[in-house]
């Protein structure tokens, strides 16, 4: 099964170095990695597992011992444009990176 979080205001670039951590680990060692990473992006792909977890457990009454992270990424979502007023009269433009994140658990064979 497979859970999304969407529109998460973390950098795509930032959530991919913790997202890479979990790929292809059982289910209680990517808990545990995430728990105890130091990254603003951890408590959030947590949450996405754990989501992915219970609508594994709940909608395909699967196994939780026999879970693990099939598939895990992160991709670009959309970018919230800020304007930052500069000298002259010009503005730059701040970019506010947003990510959706998708975490996919199956059961090992």
């Amino acid at each position: 099964m497979k859970a999304h979080a969407k529109t998460v205001r973390v950098t795509p670039r930032k959530a991919r170095l913790v997202i890479d951590l979990i790929r292809g680990k059982n289910i209680k060692e990517a808990q545990a990695i995430l728990m105890f990473t130091p990254r603003a992006a951890s408590p959030i792909i947590l949450k996405v597992l754990n989501s992915a977890i219970a609508n594994a457990e709940n909608n395909n009454n699967a196994s939780v011992d026999k879970l693990y992270v099939k598939e895990a990424y992160v991709n670009e979502g959309v970018r919230l444009k800020r304007l930052l007023p500069r000298a002259k009269g010009r503005g730059d433009i701040i970019q506010k990176r947003t990510s959706h994140i998708t975490v996919v658990v199956a059961e090992r064979e």
